[in-house]
C-alpha cells in the first residue's frame, strides 16, 4: 500500500511538472526543445495520411452502402463482434417486385414477359454488385482500417510517449538553468558595511547546497535526453514505416479498381443481353415491330421507314455486325389516322407544322410524298410533319 502511494504521488509530481513545463511554452515563457527538419517531416506525412485514409475510407463505404442506416447497423455489428447479416441490394429488391407485378398482371401479356426478363436482369446487377461490395470491403476497406485502428494507433501513442519526454526534457534544463543561476548568485561575496563570520558562513553553506542541486540537476538532465532519444529513434522509425503503408495501399487501391472495372463489365454485359432479348440494340430508338394497320391503297402502297436521329458517339455502342431494328409506318386504307407526337418539333417554314410532345394529331399521306413526311392537321392547322416524330395510333 504504502508502494502505491508513493508512485501516486511521484506520477502526480511527473504529471504537474509537465503541465507547468507545456503551459509555460505556450505563454513563452520557456524554453522548447525542436525536432529536426527531417523528423517534422515525418510528422506531418504521417498525419496527412492518416487524415486522406480516414476521408478515402469514409467515402469507399457511402459509395458501396449509401444507406447511412444500414451502415451504422453493419458498424455496430463489426463492434460487437457479430456476423453482418446477409442484406438484399437494391437491384435484387427491384427485381422481386417485378417478378411480382408479372406475375399479378399477367405474365404472358407483352408488359409481363418484359417485367419477367427485366426481373432476371436486374437479379443478375443485383448478384454482381454483391460480389463487388464484398470484394472491396476485403482488398480495400479491410486493409484501410486496419492501418487505422493498428499501426496508427501505435504511432499515436508513440509519438505521446516522446512529447512526455520532451517535457521531462525541457523542465530538466529548466530546473538546470535556475539551479545554475542560484548557484552563481550564492558564490558571491555579500557586500555588506560590517562583515559578519554569521553571513560567511550562511553564504557557504548555500552555495553548497545549490552546488548539490546544480549535480542533481545535470543527473537528471542526462536522464531525461537518454530517454528522449531512444523515444525518438523509436517513433522516428515507425514514422519512416508510413513508406510501406504506401505501398501496401496502392496495392489494395489497384485491387479496387479490378473489382470495380469487373463490376461495371458484368453490369454492361447484363443489360446488353436484356436489350438484345428485348429487340432493342444501343442507339436505335424501337417502337412496335408488329405491322400496324394495311397499306394506303393496292395500288399505291407507301411506306415509311422511322428511326430516331443518332449521334455517333451513341450509335458507336451497337454491336458490330447487327442491324439497327427500324420501325415501319403504313398509313391507313382510309387515309387518315390518329398519331401521337413524340417530340417537340419546329415547323422549319410555312410549309410545315410544329409539334408539341404528346398532343395528338391527325394525319395521312399523298401521293408521291417523301416517305420520311406524312400531312398533319390540328384543328384549322395544316402542314407537313416528319414521320420520327410520331407514334401512329390504331
Amino acid at each position: 500500500m504504502d508502494f502505491n502511494m508513493k508512485k501516486l504521488a511521484s506520477d502526480a509530481g511527473i504529471f504537474f511538472t509537465r503541465a507547468v513545463q507545456f503551459t509555460e511554452e505556450k505563454f513563452g515563457q520557456a524554453e522548447k526543445t525542436e525536432l529536426d527538419a527531417h523528423f517534422e517531416n515525418l510528422l506531418a506525412r504521417a498525419d496527412s495520411t492518416k487524415n486522406w485514409t480516414e476521408k478515402i475510407l469514409r467515402q469507399t463505404e457511402v459509395l458501396l452502402q449509401p444507406n447511412p442506416s444500414a451502415r451504422v447497423e453493419e458498424f455496430l455489428y463489426e463492434k460487437l463482434d457479430r456476423k453482418v447479416p446477409s442484406r438484399v441490394t437494391n437491384g435484387e429488391l427491384l427485381a422481386q417486385y417485378m417478378a411480382e407485378a408479372a406475375s399479378e398482371l399477367g405474365p404472358t401479356t407483352p408488359y409481363g414477359k418484359t417485367l419477367i426478363k427485366v426481373a432476371e436482369a436486374e437479379k443478375r446487377l443485383g448478384a454482381a454488385e454483391r460480389d463487388f461490395i464484398h470484394t472491396a470491403s476485403i482488398n480495400f476497406l479491410t486493409p484501410l482500417r486496419n492501418f487505422l485502428e493498428g499501426d496508427w494507433k501505435t504511432i499515436s501513442k508513440e509519438r505521446r510517449l516522446l512529447q512526455n519526454r520532451r517535457l521531462d526534457l525541457d523542465a530538466c534544463k529548466a530546473r538546470l538553468k535556475k539551479a545554475k543561476a542560484a548557484e552563481a548568485k550564492a558564490t558571491t561575496v555579500p557586500d555588506f558595511q560590517e562583515t559578519r563570520p554569521r553571513n560567511y558562513i550562511l553564504s557557504a553553506s548555500a552555495s553548497a547546497l545549490w552546488n548539490d542541486e546544480v549535480d542533481k540537476a545535470e543527473q537528471e538532465l542526462r536522464v531525461a535526453q537518454t530517454e528522449f532519444d531512444r523515444q525518438a529513434e523509436v517513433t522516428r522509425l515507425l514514422l519512416e514505416g508510413i513508406s510501406s503503408t504506401h505501398v501496401n495501399h496502392l496495392r489494395c487501391l489497384h485491387e479496387f479498381v479490378e473489382s470495380q472495372t469487373t463490376y461495371y463489365a458484368q453490369c454492361y454485359r447484363h443489360m446488353l443481353d436484356l436489350q438484345k432479348q428485348l429487340g432493342r440494340f444501343p442507339g436505335t430508338f424501337v417502337g412496335t415491330t408488329e405491322p400496324v394497320s394495311p397499306p394506303l391503297s393496292s395500288t399505291s402502297p407507301t411506306t415509311a421507314v422511322a428511326t430516331m436521329p443518332v449521334g455517333p458517339s451513341v450509335a458507336g455502342l451497337a454491336p458490330p455486325g447487327e442491324p439497327a431494328l427500324h420501325l415501319e409506318v403504313t398509313p391507313p386504307a382510309s387515309g387518315t389516322r390518329k398519331a401521337r407526337v413524340l417530340y417537340d418539333y419546329e415547323a422549319a417554314d410555312s410549309s410545315e407544322l410544329a409539334l408539341l410532345a404528346d398532343e395528338l394529331i391527325t394525319v395521312y399521306s399523298l401521293p408521291g410524298m417523301d416517305p420520311d413526311w406524312l400531312i398533319g392537321e390540328r384543328g384549322n392547322k395544316k402542314g407537313k410533319v416528319p414521320v420520327t416524330y410520331l407514334e401512329l395510333l390504331s
